[in-house]
């Protein structure tokens, strides 16, 4: 095995181990992962800029002594910033747009010792379960590169399962961490809502459906890198109740025989006419195989789902989105003093903005109530059950082009991706936290991620079932023949 491929399929607690024990030294991981990345990354497009030469004197310098110190890590080009480099969003209104400061988060990665190479590939502002950007240009799934890895965290994951980086950034407003872990066959965990810090110039879009987190290859590396991260920043709008020990110590640990309730249905609260929406057989099946894992593991498992007036929920959901929108390419107008005009948006978006600037300000504030309500009757529905379980998506990764809202009616475009990611956007509006566990593949080798919903501040017991869950069915050994 060459040299620059010992460490590709590492998770990065491993990594780390091998610098503390200095068996390896940061320069020698960084420069492996550049080398995995220039070689794969022309059939993956999932990193879209690069930063090597400052990656490489942060690994020839005194990094901090963190828990990943020297491990190649990859930030998503969305949402946070870093300084000096490019933060495109993935659209061209921003391709020039460079900010002069690191996000909390960006700083809390690096003081955990990472070393950042680059920006992953996204939709235009994360706005699409398929990262197939007019300014990149489309990322594929290492599984099967003529389909797409999800979005709007696909570059990311893609990065993370073809073994360029062992964890990547991600964020999540409607299942953006989630669904492309879903679809590349790796872990997503989407926290509680103020468990991470916010951006404070972007916190207003979505900002209560927005959560940040990471990509990841093993579940104790997500829980030891929340442990990292985690805790608000000076003036954050939201706050997480403080975990009772550090997330790390729950991989491992007992999980308890939990009151699981699970559901292959469609929830009539994700979507207006929900029953019109049919789950791929292979999703189901992921579904049912979890099921019988989770009993055959010790767990209780019954067939419920909340009770949410479906409609109003799914109208005010799609008002929020119209709403932020609108408002963060107002505000991107503001920080790069260009005036918005329709050529420079890609028409999926173009129509969001329209569409959102003709909302009231009574129409959002009622949105938000509509929402808050039904937060509150789906907490009465976690007092009883422990965990939801659902398919994480209601198809396989698509084939890219899918999305190619180009070619047809925009808002039907909004439509069919809604029906796409009809289970993850109840974790977002109720800020609670989610899963996606890559448990099952199907007979063309392509990865299907099952989706578990905790209750709010308790990713801890989401923790400990992961680990049970990739212990008893372990999914490091799987990888893509692009990797090889």
């Amino acid at each position: 095995m060459a040299r620059h491929d010992e460490f590709a399929f590492m998770d990065a607690i491993a990594q780390a181990e091998l610098v503390r024990h200095k068996k390896v030294t940061p320069i020698e991981l960084v420069d492996a992962a550049i080398e995995r990345i220039e070689r794969l990354n022309p059939a993956l497009n999932a990193v879209v800029t690069r930063m090597y030469e400052q990656a490489r004197a942060a690994a020839m310098s005194t990094l901090p002594a963190g828990p990943f110190t020297g491990v190649p890590f990859l930030l998503k080009d969305l949402i946070v910033c870093c300084r000096g480099t490019r933060s495109t969003w993935g659209s061209a209104f921003l391709r020039d747009f460079v900010p002069d400061r690191d996000s909390e988060l960006v700083v809390r990665l690096k003081r955990a010792g990472l070393v950042i190479l680059g920006m992953t590939n996204t939709p235009e502002f994360g706005l699409r379960p398929t990262t197939e950007p007019r300014l990149f240009g489309p990322c594929h799934n290492p599984w099967d590169t003529a389909r797409s890895p999800g979005g709007s965290s696909g570059g990311s994951a893609a990065a993370v399962a073809a073994g360029l980086v062992p964890m990547a950034h991600g964020n999540d407003a409607g299942g953006s961490i989630r669904i492309p872990a879903s679809c590349c066959g790796v872990f997503g965990m989407k926290p509680t809502r103020g468990r991470n810090p916010l951006d404070p110039d972007h916190v207003h879009m979505l900002g209560a459906l927005l959560v940040e987190h990471a990509i990841t290859r093993s579940v104790r590396d997500s829980a030891a890198l929340l442990d990292a991260t985690a805790g608000a920043d000076i003036g954050d709008p939201y706050w997480a109740p403080p975990p009772k020990r550090p997330f790390l110590q729950e991989v491992g640990a007992a999980p308890g025989k939990l009151n699981i309730a699970f559901t292959t249905a469609v929830p009539p609260f994700s979507y207006p006419d929900s029953g019109s929406i049919s789950v791929h057989a292979d999703c189901v099946t992921a579904v049912c195989d979890a099921v019988q894992l989770c009993e055959e593991l010790g767990h209780h498992l019954e067939e419920a789902m909340p009770a949410v007036d479906g409609e109003q929920v799914a109208s005010a959901a799609g008002n929020v989105l119209l709403a932020g929108t609108a408002s963060a390419i107002d505000r991107f107008a503001s920080l790069t003093g260009r005036t918005v005009t329709p050529e420079q948006f890609e028409p999926l978006n173009r129509t969001l903005y329209e569409i959102g600037r003709t909302q009231s300000l009574s129409d959002f504030l009622s949105s938000l109530a509509v929402l808050q309500r039904a937060s509150r009757n789906i907490d009465r529905f976690f007092s009883k059950y422990d965990v939801w379980l659902t398919p994480t998506l209601t198809t396989l990764p698509m084939p890219l082009g899918a999305f190619d809202s180009a070619s047809e009616d925009p808002w039907q475009a909004i439509v069919r991706q809604g029906e796409c990611a009809s289970f993850t956007g109840v974790a977002n509006f109720t800020g609670r936290p989610a899963m996606s566990v890559p448990l099952f593949w199907n007979r063309e080798n392509l990865p299907v991620g099952t989706q578990f919903v905790g209750r709010y501040g308790d990713e801890a017991t989401l923790f400990r079932l992961a680990a049970q869950l990739e212990q008893a069915r372990p999914w490091a050994s799987r990888r893509p023949a692009i990797s090889a």
